[in-house]
């Protein structure tokens, strides 16, 4: 699905308060580059930013509409405001329909393994990965079933490989997922224990237990 966005033209340089008064009116100031495309500095409503995104994905194309013309523009990067949780910059990527290009895509867990029934512990050392991908066929996320996995087992890029219909860029030992045993009580007690760092300091003052007076 493409969604659809206006854009309005704005001036690049302006001030930091001039920018704080845009986004202040619930607009997003951005910039939008790339496939025939001169690098143009522009502002979206946060509204109709974040409804596109809701509805065509984080990776999925976006028909831009700047100055009456339309591009396909993918997002390509963003900024968040951390206390208000919205939008501070987005740039905007032009692309050509018709060429590959690399993106990165969430790796998503279905199901729950055997091992997790038997008390295992699910991993994800990699919760991404970078495709090759037409933009029209950017997935949302790689989907990995992991109901056969048992504890010991794990899922790499080399095992998944040759059922995306799109070119993964990891290598093949890049794993994704694993099933480890729980920790045991010992495991457990040994990380409340103390260690060596953690353990009182050797007292070495004047005071120090058995030391002699010094004349």
């Amino acid at each position: 699905m493409t969604g659809k966005i206006t854009a309005q033209k704005r001036e690049s340089g302006k001030p930091h308060s001039v920018l704080t008064d845009l986004r202040g009116k619930g607009e997003v100031p951005g910039v939008v580059y790339g496939y025939q495309v001169e690098t143009t500095p522009i502002s979206v409503s946060e509204i109709d930013l974040i409804k596109t995104l809701r509805e065509s994905g984080r990776n999925g194309v976006i028909s831009l509409e700047v100055d009456g013309k339309t591009i396909n523009v993918v997002l390509s990067d963003y900024q968040m405001d951390a206390l208000k949780g919205s939008f501070k910059h987005v740039d905007f990527l032009a692309v050509n329909m018709s060429d590959e290009l690399e993106v990165s895509v969430a790796v998503h867990t279905i199901g729950e393994s055997a091992g997790e029934k038997e008390s295992g512990v699910l991993n994800q050392p990699n919760r991404e990965v970078t495709i090759k991908v037409k933009p029209a066929d950017i997935p949302d996320a790689l989907e990995i079933d992991v109901t056969t996995l048992a504890i010991g087992d794990h899922i790499t890029v080399g095992d998944i490989r040759n059922t995306v219909s799109y070119e993964i860029l990891e290598d093949d030992d890049f794993i994704l997922v694993s099933v480890t045993a729980p920790r045991t009580d010992e495991e457990l007690e040994s990380l409340e224990t103390p260690t060596g760092e953690d353990a009182e300091p050797e007292v070495i003052g004047e005071d120090a237990p058995g030391k002699e007076n010094e004349a």
